[in-house]
Formats: C-alpha cells, sequence, structure tokens
C-alpha cells in the first residue's frame, strides 16, 4: 500500500464532502434553476425503537459548531472536479458557500419521542440541503450512544459505570464522539485517554490478562503493578479467581506497604463470584478494597446483578455499550416540511410527516413530573415548557443557546428524573403521550389537498 493510499482520521477541512452525492447532484440543479427559496428541514425519528421508551438527543447542538465553520476549500473542489458532473460556475458558487441560516435544536441530552423534531433548519434550500447526511450521522450516533449509556446507568443506581468500549466500536471517530454522549449520560468515567481528556470525563483503567500471564508468577504481576500504581485495581480471574483473592489477602497481611483499592472480576458467574470475594476481603480486614465487574455487561446483566444484591461497586462496559448491540439504528428523517413560505410534506404509507416550522411543549403535572408532549407549529402558543431553541441564527451561534458538557449532563439527569418513572423499564415498552396540535393536523390536510388539486388535469 502506498502512502497516498493510507488515510487516518477526517481533518476538519473534508467536512463540507461528508455528503452523499444525491446531495450536490440537488444543489447543482436548484442552483441551474435559480430554485433558492427559504427551506425549513425537521430532522425527527419516527417509531419508537424497540425496547427504548424514550431516546436521549445527543449531537444536535454539538453539529452547529461544525455547520458554522464548513466551507469549500480548493481541495474540496478539485475532488469534485473529478467526478466530472459538476459546472465549473456551480463550482465557483460552492467556494463561496457559508451557511447562513438559522437552526432550532433541543438541548443536548433532552428525552426525545417518536415525531418530535430533534432540530429544524431554517435556510436556503440549498444550504439546507447540504447538511442532510451530515446532520443525519452526527445526531444519529450521539444519539444512540447517549441512550444505550443512560440505560446502564439506570440499572445500575447508584453504583458508577465505565466505559470500556473503544476496541470494540465502529470507529475512531464513533469511539471519540461516543464519550462526549457518554458524559452527558451519566457515565462515571473512560478507558479513552484522548476523549477523556477533551471531553473532561474521568480516565480510568485496570489492566488485561495479558500482564498477569507474562509473569511465571500471578502473585508477582500483582506485586509488580501495585508497586507501581499503588491504589490500583487488579485483575483476578486470568487462572482461578478463588486462588487469586487468596493471594491477594495473604500478601497484604504480611505487606504493610502494599495498597490495592479493589479487583475486578471479569468472567463466570459474576454475583457469585463478588460474594465469595467480598466475605474474604471482609474477613481479613479490607473491607475498603472494592469489588469491579466487568465481561460482556448490557443493562440487562447490569441490572440482574443489582436485583441479587450482588457486592459489586462498579461496573465497566465495553461490546454492548459501543456497539448499541440490541438496538443499533434509529429511523432518522430529514424532510423537508415548508418550502419559500408554503408548507412540505411526504406522505407515502408509514412515513407520513407533518408540514411546516414546527415547536415542541413538554407538559408536567403539579409534581413536575412529565405528563405530555405536544408538537405544534413554531408560532402557536401552548401550555409547557418549549424545548426547541435557537442555537444558530444567520449562520452565527447564539450567545449561550449551548452549554456547558457539565451543564448539559445535570440537565439531562434533571430531565430524566422527571420522566414517568415507568418509562425507565428495562422490561416493558411504555407509551408516553405526544400530541400534534389541530394546528397542523390543519395545515397538514390542506397542504394535501393542494398537492392533490395540483396534480389533477
Amino acid at each position: 500500500m502506498s502512502d497516498s493510499d493510507h488515510h487516518d482520521l477526517l481533518p476538519s477541512s473534508d467536512w463540507p464532502l461528508m455528503v452523499d452525492l444525491y446531495e450536490l447532484a440537488m444543489a447543482q440543479a436548484y442552483w441551474q434553476a435559480g430554485r433558492d427559496g427559504v427551506a425549513v428541514f425537521s430532522l425527527f425519528y419516527r417509531q419508537q425503537p424497540a425496547h427504548r421508551n424514550f431516546m436521549l438527543a445527543c449531537g444536535q447542538q454539538s453539529v452547529c459548531r461544525v455547520i458554522r465553520n464548513i466551507h469549500f476549500g480548493q481541495d474540496q473542489i478539485q475532488r469534485l472536479q473529478q467526478l466530472d458532473m459538476f459546472q465549473p460556475e456551480f463550482l465557483t458558487w460552492l467556494t463561496e458557500f457559508r451557511f447562513t441560516g438559522d437552526i432550532h435544536c433541543l438541548p443536548e441530552g433532552t428525552p426525545v419521542f417518536a415525531q418530535e423534531p430533534f432540530l429544524e433548519v431554517q435556510a436556503p434550500v440549498i444550504e439546507a440541503q447540504l447538511l442532510e447526511s451530515l446532520v443525519m450521522n452526527y445526531v444519529h450516533l450521539e444519539t444512540l450512544l447517549a441512550s444505550k449509556a443512560a440505560r446502564m446507568v439506570s440499572a445500575a443506581g447508584d453504583r458508577p459505570v465505565i466505559d470500556f468500549g473503544m476496541r470494540r466500536m465502529h470507529g475512531l471517530d464513533a469511539a471519540y464522539r461516543g464519550v462526549r454522549a457518554y458524559k452527558i449520560a451519566g457515565l462515571a468515567g473512560t478507558s479513552h485517554v484522548l476523549a477523556g481528556q477533551d471531553f473532561n470525563l474521568p480516565v480510568r483503567g485496570t489492566m488485561a490478562h495479558s500482564f498477569i500471564q507474562a509473569y511465571d508468577n500471578e502473585l508477582a504481576a500483582f506485586r509488580t503493578y501495585a508497586a507501581l500504581y499503588p491504589g490500583t485495581t487488579l485483575l483476578v480471574d486470568t487462572y482461578d479467581t478463588r486462588r487469586a483473592v487468596e493471594r491477594i489477602i495473604r500478601w497484604l497481611a504480611a505487606d504493610a506497604g502494599a495498597h490495592i483499592s479493589g479487583i475486578r472480576l471479569d468472567s463466570g458467574d459474576l454475583a457469585e463470584q463478588a460474594r465469595y470475594c467480598r466475605q474474604r476481603l471482609d474477613e481479613a480486614g479490607f473491607e475498603h478494597i472494592r469489588i469491579l465487574a466487568s465481561g460482556g455487561l448490557d443493562e440487562y446483566a447490569i441490572q440482574q446483578i443489582v436485583r441479587t444484591g450482588a457486592p459489586i461497586d462498579g461496573f465497566g462496559v465495553g461490546t454492548a455499550l459501543g456497539s448499541v448491540s440490541d438496538s443499533p439504528t434509529l429511523d432518522l428523517a430529514y424532510k423537508l416540511t415548508e418550502y419559500d413560505g408554503q408548507p412540505r410534506m411526504k406522505h407515502s404509507p408509514g412515513k407520513q410527516s407533518f408540514p411546516g416550522a414546527k415547536q415542541v411543549y413538554r407538559q408536567h403535572d403539579h409534581l413536575g413530573h412529565c405528563s405530555g408532549d405536544i408538537i405544534t407549529g413554531r408560532h402557536e402558543t401552548c401550555d409547557g415548557e418549549p424545548l426547541l431553541v435557537p442555537t444558530l441564527r444567520a449562520g452565527k451561534l447564539v450567545p449561550g443557546a449551548i452549554a456547558s458538557l457539565e451543564d448539559s449532563r445535570r440537565y439531562c439527569h434533571e430531565a430524566q428524573q422527571k420522566l414517568p418513572k415507568a418509562l425507565h423499564s428495562l422490561d416493558e415498552d411504555v407509551p408516553y403521550p405526544v400530541t400534534i396540535s389541530e394546528h397542523l393536523h390543519s395545515v397538514q390536510q390542506q397542504a394535501l389537498t393542494e398537492r392533490h388539486g395540483t396534480d389533477l388535469p
């Protein structure tokens, strides 16, 4: 493989080419036809995924930081020239492209339900169209990961959950951006060094079985590691968990200078092994040594461990989290809902949408718990809390619109606590009332009548 065949992580200068070809093809067609009216595009999902009572909207405000900086440089224009389908004048127009529109978004970490917009783009139609795949990719990934992480945090209760998933995630970009989503969703730490530092999530890790295997004697490996990293957590299931714990107890009892803070179980019946280890450690006077568990865990396994009362103090999760193994896709749609001031919609079977710019109002009962949502036209007024907030205006970030990650994490936790308790169930599909305003129904019917009328001879 030559050097020219090797590409590392995508540089920010190539963000403009993170499009599907049809978006550029349509952009040229709009440009050629002089069709430059203001459009509204809405990003939402049509149906609640199986075994998900809500999703956590994540990435929709973060992608606005990317959008405001998108521009086509000479390298990107040269690449498009190689496709031999774009007119020179259109490519010249692209060199002047900057996003000039408005974007309204849900705050990061907002619980969201089917048909509710994550964001709405209002901009000249070419600008809005070019964003489709970029926006969908960004929101799809982080929403899936944040939602999965939240389920694990909920299952664990007050026990910390740590991300160990980088090695089996679908690409380095996913592993990096996933940590941002995990931060908002409430994970306690990550093993990913770069992302943990960049997103201010504690970087955590123990050791691999290979370190134990590299020594002829298991205890020698423990002693070496603990001497270099006082207070470390030791992995005890490489050969025989019970023997390893007994060796650690004898060693710590004989060496007053040795100090570890925990042991990690990574295989077998985790609950049963934890009970044995906890009993023996306590009997030896090492009540301070925590027991962590990992190894193929998902939210259901964590929930079962917690329900049995097993003395496990924290969980490391990897593959099931990073791959969202049980529900790895979300039926996101990015649909035109208004053009040049006129309502637009799709009405094919199973893929209906509602026209016009929108707002979502979240209503609460007298205790402050969420009681239902109403999707309205953007300029309708309704009881409840309006969720969509201006994030980009005329292509520039609205000051204060995007909260810090710490504030988003806090907001996400509080917003989930306000949901009906039943929605946190991992075992049952529980509906949440989302209604469409009479105004939107009326506009939809009017748009259908006008479209059908236009098509008649």
